[in-house]
């Protein structure tokens, strides 16, 4: 086969898989309405083989994504409603015994599935929260000294109350830093609200939805963002970024290298479903208030609730030039 031969062959199979992603943004488009962005950022943090926060106030839609997004990429699909009395093993599983052959046996718990929705997950207690944080790093469960691998691909999607509500148990930054991203579905636009008001529950659509994409070629996909080029001068960027959070009196701590590493993995996926196979400043800045904003706490911030603005004094205070 001829160099000819192998672009033009290339150039189709980009052009298939910039056709598969629009066509999964467009199927969850349609059940969460007006949310096009926030659709975007998940299959952003999804394709980067990362993990999901979504904080919000409750019945915006955060349960609703989750079971979309599954249905549409043919994904097993398991919930965990997160309270106060979980324990560990009922998200993990747990060993018994079988008096049958006199031996102990894994029961799977929850976890072993290809999208796990952590609902509510900070009201749930720091030893239950913890249960997570060998899956979503590893993604495998160790128990008494046998490992078990979870199915691939493997995502987490977790939401959390707002802070400020009743009944809530913070997340320890070390679990925080687990998830590649956070966002907010915030309030519906006019127009999908009123359309809302007009059609009733939207999981109704749930029954309508069909599998667009098989999970060889969303695995493949995940292992292109990884091939995606960055520029030394676009990795000079992303250096300076992650200075700056450690120089400026202003934030309490730095982004970590897994925050560094994080920002790089998001926009590489963000460039990808924008059929760009190298990464733009664009591309960075619009990944990076999604990536940082829950690892960063300002000075005086003793909740986190201004890493919004250090996010932004972020993206003001440093150049895309040297």
């Amino acid at each position: 086969m001829t160099t000819e031969s192998n672009a033009r062959k290339l150039s189709q199979i980009n052009i298939s898989q910039a056709d598969t992603i629009e066509a999964i943004i467009e199927a969850v488009s349609k059940v969460l309405l007006g949310k096009d962005e926030q659709i975007r950022l998940a299959l952003t943090c999804l394709f980067a083989r990362g993990h999901l926060l979504i904080e919000d106030l409750p019945g915006m839609g955060k349960t609703l994504l989750s079971q979309t997004l599954a249905q549409i990429l043919g994904l097993e699909y398991n919930r965990i409603q997160f309270t106060s009395d979980l324990l560990p093993s009922d998200v993990i599983g747990v060993s018994i015994f079988d008096k049958n052959t006199s031996t102990f046996r894994f029961m799977p718990g929850p976890v072993f599935s290809q999208v796990l929705l952590a609902d509510e997950i900070n009201r749930a207690t720091p030893k239950s929260q913890s249960a997570l944080l060998e899956v979503m790093e590893e993604q495998t469960v160790t128990i008494e000294g046998e490992t078990h691998h979870l199915p691939q691909p493997f995502f987490v999607i977790a939401t959390q109350n707002p802070a400020t509500q009743t009944g809530t148990y913070p997340l320890p930054e070390s679990q925080v830093d687990r998830f590649l991203m956070r966002i907010e579905l915030g309030y519906p636009n006019k127009e999908a609200e009123r359309q809302l008001l007009l059609d009733g529950d939207r999981r109704k659509q749930l029954e309508k939805l069909n599998a667009v994409i098989s999970t060889e070629k969303l695995i493949a996909i995940q292992n292109d963002v990884e091939q995606v080029k960055i520029a030394d001068t676009l990795l000079d960027y992303v250096q300076r970024l992650v200075d700056y959070t450690r120089k400026e009196n202003e934030f309490a701590f730095g982004l970590s290298p897994r925050g560094a590493l994080s920002l790089l993995r998001a926009a590489k996926a963000w460039a990808l479903i924008h059929q760009r196979d190298h990464v733009i400043p664009e591309d960075v800045q619009q990944v990076l208030p999604s990536v940082v904003e829950h690892r960063l706490r300002g000075v005086a911030d003793f909740t986190g609730h201004g890493a919004i603005s250090l996010a932004q004094k972020l993206l003001a205070g440093v150049d895309v030039l040297a």
